[in-house]
């Protein structure tokens, strides 16, 4: 749908990043933006700078979520928030699936279940689902955040069947390597995760994945941009290995 077909919009994940960035670009376009996040003094920032309105919310607190959310009628809700950890399922510890699980999946599914039925209640709606290259190809690490992001990529089709009739949209955009902060969160190092990442590499940039998701939010009503992969021009997935044994 044109953007004069929306009024309101949430952003998950929106203190930095790919969610802040997309808070500006919707915020431009004329929606009054709820942008969600854990960090409040990042937030407040936003909002002075974005007109968004602010939610301190813990996304994985499914109740203070619900009561966040339950005076609002949202048309275009963009899942961004997500957390990744280092290492594959032989290394990966309890808190490292329970975090992921909440972060990358459980809460976008409440997200969905508190604010869908009131998009096809009104015949209008757009979910956004920013998932991963992790989600549709298999390469080593990472497992859970694989896993989970697999799961996004199931969802993201299933709830176009959920809505059918209806004009409630769902695009799902999977980036390749972004420039953000979630290298250094792994390592605790942000200087760190810039030289070892970032640092020679042309990487893509928030603002590329907020073009995307202007394109979709803004294409005409009769158009669903379903799948988007956005890959940076030097990094190609896919590669097989083969362990060959002998004796």
């Amino acid at each position: 749908m044109p953007f004069s077909d929306y009024r309101t919009a949430l952003v998950t994940g929106a203190s930095t990043g790919i969610g802040a960035v997309v808070v500006e670009r919707l915020a431009k376009q004329g929606l009054q933006v709820h942008a969600i996040a854990r960090n409040a003094e990042r937030l407040d920032d936003l909002a002075r700078r974005t007109g968004c309105t602010p939610h301190a919310v813990d996304i994985t607190d499914t109740a203070a979520l619900s009561d966040t959310l339950q005076d609002l009628d949202i048309d275009v809700l963009v899942n961004n928030a997500g957390v990744s950890r280092t290492g594959n399922i032989l290394t990966a510890d309890e808190f490292a699936v329970d975090e992921q699980i909440a972060v990358n999946i459980q809460a976008v599914l409440h997200l969905v279940r508190l604010l869908m039925p009131g998009m096809v209640e009104r015949d209008r709606g757009h979910i956004v689902n920013i998932s991963s290259i992790a989600g549709v190809y298999n390469f080593g690490g990472n497992t859970i955040y694989h896993a989970t992001k697999a799961a996004v990529h199931t969802l993201s089709r299933q709830l176009r069947v959920d809505g059918y009739g209806r004009r409630v949209r769902v695009t799902e955009i999977c980036p390749g390597r972004v420039e953000t902060e979630i290298f250094g969160r792994l390592l605790g190092d942000m200087e760190e995760a810039q030289r070892q990442f970032y640092d020679g590499y042309e990487s893509l940039k928030p603002e590329d994945i907020a073009d995307a998701v202007e394109f979709a939010v803004g294409s005409p009503r009769h158009v669903n941009i379903g799948h988007v992969e956005i890959l940076p021009t030097f990094q190609v997935p896919g590669g097989l290995n083969f362990e060959r044994r002998t004796g």
